[in-house]
């Protein structure tokens, strides 16, 4: 239960993929101009990170090396499509908002980097987890992006009115809108001002003296270092025994 618990951990604050890892960034970038799209798109790719590595994990032994990647891509692929007929049916609203993007979860690097680097060498409890934290690590960052691009570009939080507007014609002083948020630009502004504070904390920690966790090693799970066993460790972190125990 303990690895199941550091799973989770791990994908939620360590590895965080967009924060720490930077991957996924297609649909990070794209589709976060609210926080009710952030919330969408992160647990539509929770549940078929989470089936997707069951699966994968329940079959590794069986699924030959030669077609790994293939078989991996028909699972998430069949996933997808399921997520995308429910998603239509029941949140036909949510579905056109997130478009194109929907399909796309096939080929985003953080399911297929999980099913190659741990659903595909792991057993079935654990990589349930680490798919759990992976999305919800996911889906807290697309949610964080959205709400920051939500409040700045149009004064709302989940399409509710948080700021009042200003009204120059009756003369009413309020909240200015700054478009530019709700436009493709404010996705870089804003991850990057997310991504900003958090190396910020991580310096004022560093400047204490007190541990820090570092990004270190592969992050997508399918350089050669991985296929060949010689993968020295994803994350590690600095300044204490845990070093070893985070090799993967």
């Amino acid at each position: 239960m303990n690895r199941c618990i550091e799973r989770l951990y791990n994908g939620i604050v360590k590895e965080n993929p967009t924060f720490v890892m930077l991957i996924g960034m297609c649909p990070t970038l794209a589709v976060t101009t609210s926080a009710i799209n952030g919330i969408g798109m992160g647990l539509s790719t929770t549940l078929v990170l989470v089936f997707s590595n069951l699966l994968i994990s329940l079959l590794r032994k069986i699924i030959p090396d030669s077609a790994r990647v293939p078989g991996f891509i028909v699972i998430v692929a069949s996933l997808v499509t399921i997520v995308q007929f429910l998603l239509e049916g029941y949140v036909p609203s949510l579905y056109a908002s997130l478009g194109i993007y929907i399909p796309l979860i096939v080929v985003n690097c953080i399911i297929l980097g999980r099913a190659e680097s741990y659903a595909s060498k792991n057993p079935v409890l654990p990589s349930i987890f680490d798919g759990i934290g992976m999305g919800l690590g996911f889906t807290v960052a697309l949610t964080c992006i959205g709400a920051v691009r939500e409040i700045l570009g149009a004064g709302q939080l989940f399409g509710f009115q948080i700021l009042p507007l200003a009204d120059a014609a009756a003369g009413k002083a309020g909240f200015t809108p700054v478009t530019i948020f709700v436009l493709a630009p404010g996705a870089f502004f804003v991850l990057a001002m997310l991504i900003a504070i958090q190396n910020a904390y991580r310096e004022a920690r560093r400047k204490k003296g007190l541990p820090v966790k570092e990004r270190s090693g592969c992050f997508a799970g399918d350089c050669a270092s991985c296929h060949n066993g010689t993968c020295t460790g994803r994350v590690f972190t600095v300044g204490t025994d845990e070093d070893e125990k985070d090799k993967e």
